[in-house]
């Protein structure tokens, strides 16, 4: 019997990035693009390779081109990861795994390294492998948290609970990361709220921005950690903009939602460095009206458009930047 599991990929809507400094966050499950890890019994362990694992190229030119749009490790370090953390939280649950062996592979269609949380999708995938193929099963709020903990801790990215959050529990989710009850529950509050309750959105990436979300965090961190006012006021007005945001998607103010969208990227720009090519998108999305924020860490916008003629516009306009729209499918 051959096991399937699927993450999908992921839009921080609102407080992002404030999930890695104990803050407040709304995100949305993108089911248009995943992760799919399959795994079936065989006599010893296999972990199989797909063509972004190879070492192989036709050229130097190749190799520049491949490791430009799908990073430099592809996803077999993430499965390893994965595999070694599942192990070693059974150990620590005195779970006794029974002695059987898969072969496991991977496939994803989430565009790489343009802040849609492709890599988190893997391992998340991997998981949900794992718990059905041993017949087990790791509490659904610290399971962000283990997946986490498995690109921070063995990975070394830089990462915050965010997108493990969303991956995990799919659909609309609004989040509150209070420091005591992470630091002593070991997750925050994750509340599912009803994606019907959304107004239109979009989202418009670039594949050719990536750049890994740890190197865009790490100066901001030290600096909250060295305790620098700006940045320390600045991501508390973040979490802030979460908050209302769901007060106002609440009480179906889409003009409300409108504008902390908005807000939560002008406050971002005050303590992050924006490149031209991702301050272009969010300028052009704007000038035709919609609202315009960072999915994630860079390389993809989310935003509300207002109607079909609106969303027409951003079609054309981001074609001009060699950006892709889509309708995001939540559910």
């Amino acid at each position: 019997m051959i096991i399937e599991t699927r993450a999908y990929a992921r839009a921080g809507l609102l407080g992002n990035p404030s999930d890695g400094f104990y803050g407040k966050t709304m995100s949305i499950s993108v089911r248009n693009f995943g992760a799919t890890i399959s795994l079936y019994q065989s006599p010893e362990l296999n972990v199989e390779p797909q063509e972004q694992d190879t070492n192989s190229f036709k050229s130097l030119y190749h190799l520049r081109d491949a490791v430009a749009s799908l990073g430099y490790h592809g996803g077999i370090p993430l499965i390893k990861a994965a595999l070694k953390r599942f192990c070693e939280y059974c150990d620590e649950q005195n779970i006794r795994l029974p002695n059987r062996n898969f072969t496991i592979r991977y496939a994803t269609s989430i565009p790489r390294q343009v802040g849609l949380s492709g890599s988190s999708a893997i391992i998340v995938a991997t998981f949900r492998a794992l718990m059905k193929f041993y017949r087990m099963d790791i509490p659904l709020p610290y399971l962000p948290t283990l997946v986490m903990k498995t690109e921070t801790e063995e990975l070394g990215i830089t990462a915050g609970l965010q997108d493990r959050v969303i991956q995990c529990y799919e659909g609309l989710v609004y989040m509150n990361f209070d420091r005591e009850m992470v630091e002593t529950c070991g997750h925050g509050l994750y509340e599912s709220l009803d994606p019907r309750l959304l107004p239109k959105l979009y989202i418009a990436y670039k594949t050719s921005l990536g750049k890994q979300s740890g190197r865009v965090h790490n100066d901001v961190r030290s600096r909250w950690l060295k305790g620098e006012e700006l940045v320390v006021e600045t991501l508390k007005d973040i979490a802030g903009v979460a908050e209302q945001g769901r007060e106002a998607l609440l009480e179906g103010d889409t003009a409300r939602l409108h504008d902390l969208v908005n807000r939560n990227f002008d406050l971002r720009r005050k303590i992050y460095n924006i490149s031209e090519s991702n301050l272009e998108m969010i300028s052009a999305a704007r000038r035709i009206g919609a609202s315009a924020s960072f999915a994630g860490s860079g390389g993809a916008i989310v935003g509300i458009y207002r109607d079909d003629e609106m969303l027409n516009r951003l079609f054309v306009e981001m074609k001009h930047l060699n950006a892709r729209v889509i309708k995001p499918y939540v559910s």
